[in-house]
């Protein structure tokens, strides 16, 4: 068994530094160890053990264990995007992360999109607030080391300094996350540090690579150790085409060595790709640090962990995100690793998982996953998931889905446009699709349209219920005594619909609401305080009804059952009517409403 490299990603908002200190990391090392201080890979970065020794310096004294990791392996691709497609069954290909969050911005919607999926996929990670070189009044003396450097600062800078820091530790507290400044953590397994930094300036940079190298030494020894010589494991970072190589894979292997002529097993969204690796390529400058690598230098072999781009004949349809094995072409060894692979994508990617729940898309593996993940996260059912644009089939899909749940049917895309035709179909279809470049806002924008849903629903429910009402028959105002009677009302408390039954004080059925007419408008509703000519069947003025008469509405017992449910929608006077009512009606039958 070999220790490998951790391998460490950068994710955070757009603009708060993940490239920069990349940057400055490697610009720091080929400074600290001249030629050759780093090896760039394709997709990462190799810093040596060595190097971070010499960069941190007396720094390291803290990790009081002996240091046995070969180094620091930092995936260069931007954003979040690629971390989330950087999966291997059983956890996330990266071992650590830092979060980098611009210490004068503080949280952005993609820093708190990067902390829920750094929670759903249980990395550890520590925070570099950067831009510290940004607070006014702040001076770097590159002979001194960050703590030092503070502690030379007068009270009001110090203070200033303290309240960013702060502001970011209670921002962490309310995703249920407990950080503090790394000098001040008493644990790391319950603290998530922050080490301020400027990618600027490298301040703070030491620091960095000291917090990371010994959460790794100390934590994820187990988790690193790796059969170097066995077969490879890997994840495609990017599908790319190359002048005179034709499609090729930029790939992170993460266990094993991948050698030329060996058979790669490749994961599809139907089936398995199996292709002859025809040559294995690394960037020709392994200390250039431009982001365009156009020379390339054949290699017999590589081996974990460390970033190859992968040339092949059959590539044209593989996908970035998706898991490869190599083997040596044996048959059965192909079939075993076909399997294997196509069951982690279907972990991720199901046209139709046989139960009932929403709909996911997104443009890509790792985004799909990370949806997926989230979703799993707050117990959201998933029906299926899927790459690519959002199609007819899909809209068919969910009008299914609608049918059998309104909650449920709901189409969540990330990453997509919809075209005219498909938003026109939508809505001719009165579809629910919910799409945004950002998954935690798809997740709140779904939350919030279950809420909105939940109550609209409730309100339908409550439309078509009995409400309490109280009224009075005018004195003076009988238009006609019977067939129908119609007489001046006025509406006391609540309201009243056509349609619905009229008691008397006692608690005795006496009519219906036949038809109302305010002024010359006949109305199907009228409200509390309204006077208006009512029209009711199967009674006479003088006998069943007097002028003067209090009347209310005969609520039926299901209706008040659930009217005590919703009471929320009901007014304080509604309420009262409504114990009033069941007051009448338990008179001759005690349990009346009850349960």
């Amino acid at each position: 068994m070999t220790i490998r490299q951790p391998i460490c990603v950068l994710l955070g908002h757009v603009d708060h530094g993940k490239s920069s200190i990349l940057d400055k990391i490697r610009g720091t090392a080929v400074v600290a160890g001249e030629a050759g201080g780093i090896t760039q890979s394709i997709g990462c970065s190799s810093v040596p053990l060595w190097a971070i020794e010499k960069i941190c310096g007396s720094l390291l004294n803290a990790i009081k264990s002996k240091l046995n990791l070969p180094g620091l392996l930092f995936i260069d691709s931007p954003g979040h995007a690629a971390f989330t497609s950087l999966r291997k069954r059983g956890g996330s290909l990266a071992d650590i992360a830092v979060l980098v969050v611009d210490i004068k911005e503080g949280f952005k919607p993609q820093t708190i999109e990067s902390i829920e999926i750094l929670k759903a996929n249980k990395v550890p990670f520590i925070i570099a607030a950067n831009k510290i070189d940004l607070i006014p009044g702040w001076e770097f003396n590159e002979d001194k080391l960050l703590l030092e450097n503070i502690a030379g600062f007068d009270t009001n800078l110090q203070g200033e300094f303290e309240k960013k820091i702060y502001e970011l530790v209670g921002k962490m507290a309310e995703y249920d996350l407990q950080s503090e400044r790394f000098d001040r953590v008493d644990d790391y397994t319950k603290q998530i540090a922050i080490v301020p930094i400027s990618a600027k300036t490298g301040q703070g940079i030491p620091e960095l690579l000291m917090v990371l190298t010994g959460l790794a030494q100390k934590y994820l020894e187990k988790k690193l150790e790796i059969e170097e010589k066995g077969n490879c494991k890997g994840t495609i970072l990017e599908v790319k085409e190359e002048k005179g190589l034709g499609t090729t894979l930029d790939t992170i292997i993460y266990n094993g060595t991948l050698k030329v002529n060996d058979t790669l097993v490749i994961g599809g969204i139907d089936q398995a790709i199996v292709v002859k690796v025809r040559a294995l390529l690394e960037p020709a400058e392994l200390a250039e640090m431009g982001e365009k690598k156009s020379k390339f230098k054949n290699v017999k072999e590589v081996t974990a962990a460390t970033g190859v781009k992968i040339v092949a004949p059959g590539l044209d349809q593989a996908i970035a995100g998706m898991p490869v094995r190599s083997c040596q072409g044996n048959p059965g060894e192909i079939e075993q690793l076909k399997k294997e692979v196509q069951e982690e994508v279907g972990e991720i990617v199901s046209e139709d998982e046989g139960n009932d729940g929403v709909i996911i898309k997104a443009d890509t593996i790792g985004g799909l996953e990370a949806l997926r993940n989230l979703l799993t996260e707050k117990d959201i059912p998933i029906a299926s998931a899927s790459l690519g644009d959002i199609s007819k089939k899909d809209i068919s899909k969910l009008e299914t889905m609608k049918e059998k749940d309104e909650f449920l049917g709901v189409l969540l895309g990330f990453n997509l446009k919809l075209s005219s035709e498909i938003e026109e179909l939508v809505k001719a279809k009165k579809m629910k699709v919910i799409t945004h470049n950002v998954i935690y806002k798809i997740i709140d924008d779904y939350v919030k349209y279950r809420e909105d849903l939940k109550k609209e629903i409730e309100m339908r429910e409550f439309s078509k219920l009995v409400r309490p009402c109280k009224f009075a028959i005018l004195k003076g105002y009988t238009f006609r005594q019977n067939n129908p009677a119609i007489v001046g009302v006025e509406i006391e408390i609540g309201q009243i619909k056509t349609g619905d039954p009229i008691m008397n004080v006692e608690g005795k059925k006496i009519t219906i609401v036949k038809s109302m007419q305010e002024g010359k408008d006949n109305i199907k509703v009228a409200e509390q305080g309204k006077q208006l000519a009512m029209s009711m069947d199967g009674v006479t003025v003088g006998r069943q009804i007097e002028e003067g008469d209090f009347l209310y509405a005969d609520i039926p017992e299901d209706d008040f059952k659930k009217l005590k449910v919703l009471k929320q929608h009901l007014s304080k006077m509604e309420i009262n009517v409504l114990k009033e009512i069941a007051e009448i009606k338990r008179k001759s039958n005690p349990v009346w409403g009850v349960g």
